[in-house]
């Protein structure tokens, strides 16, 4: 049974053919990757909301080729110590579904099996997260306004992604697990050093979140040696900084041919406490 809600009017929604319909007779045409755009046009910022066609290009170039396995890794091993057989995973912001993919792949090598679900206000998101996981399903949406039912959500991913803690504890389950990840204070430092004369680390923010419990928080450090220019300039422009910077930052990139980058991510989980059933 999906859990996906009719973003109009809240109601349960059916998969007939290449259409989702809800009980009151709205419909949502299927791309043909799978995926559904259940993205009301008032709820759009942008005539092509999220991540544009360089960010997600370069980002699935570059996390393809292994560069942040560390975490991957990391985010799999905790879908196992907290994932429900039969349960439902959603990724809040699951960009191209790299992440998603591995933990999915993880959970059904650990004889754990779950219904994975994806939602990214990103249509190339979407697609490509259709396309890489295509026993999942995926849908264009807003994490502020999630189209998923109450409480049917066993596992809640969100990787770099907006944080909206009511829409995350009404979609969670009692007792369900909120996997967060956010960039730790020396994160792409070697990249900050290569782009700005004063480079600043990340702020620190503050672990309690409303509603919910701290479980655990990992600490994922690892290095980064490139010495391809081309996955220099991924790197970059899958990142804020490309987009925050000009003509002279971007020079200065062009120009490296090697590059030595710490990387650093927390793994937040934490335990929803006032959730309903």
């Amino acid at each position: 049974m999906s859990v996906w809600k009719c973003p109009v009017c809240g109601t349960f929604m059916q998969h007939r053919g290449r259409c989702w319909s809800c009980t009151k007779g709205h419909t949502f045409d299927m791309a043909r990757s799978g995926y559904v755009n259940l993205l009301p046009a008032n709820r759009k910022h942008a005539k092509n909301s999220g991540d544009n066609a360089v960010m997600m290009r370069a980002r699935r170039k570059f996390l393809d080729a292994g560069h942040y396995a560390p975490l991957r890794n990391a985010l799999e091993q905790a879908a196992l110590r907290y994932g429900r057989a039969g349960g439902v995973l959603l990724d809040a912001g699951c960009g191209e579904g790299y992440y998603t993919e591995g933990v999915a792949k993880a959970l059904e090598q650990g004889n754990m099996p779950m219904q994975i679900y994806g939602v990214d206000i990103s249509k190339s998101a979407a697609d490509a997260a259709s396309k890489r996981c295509p026993d999942g399903h995926f849908a264009v949406g807003s994490v502020y306004h999630l189209p998923v039912t109450d409480h049917c959500c066993d596992l809640l991913m969100t990787i770099f992604a907006p944080y909206c803690g009511e829409e995350y504890r009404r979609v969670l389950r009692k007792n369900g697990v909120m996997m967060m990840v956010i960039p730790g204070q020396q994160h792409l430092w070697g990249l900050k050093e290569a782009i700005y004369d004063v480079p600043y680390p990340n702020a620190v923010r503050d672990y309690a979140l409303e509603g919910f419990e701290l479980i655990q928080a990992e600490y994922v450090d690892s290095w980064l040696k490139l010495d391809n220019p081309e996955d220099i300039q991924n790197l970059f422009q899958m990142t804020p900084y490309y987009y925050k910077t000009g003509r002279e930052e971007h020079a200065r990139l062009e120009q490296l041919q090697s590059l030595s980058t710490q990387i650093s991510f927390e793994v937040l989980q934490y335990r929803v406490v006032d959730a309903g059933e």
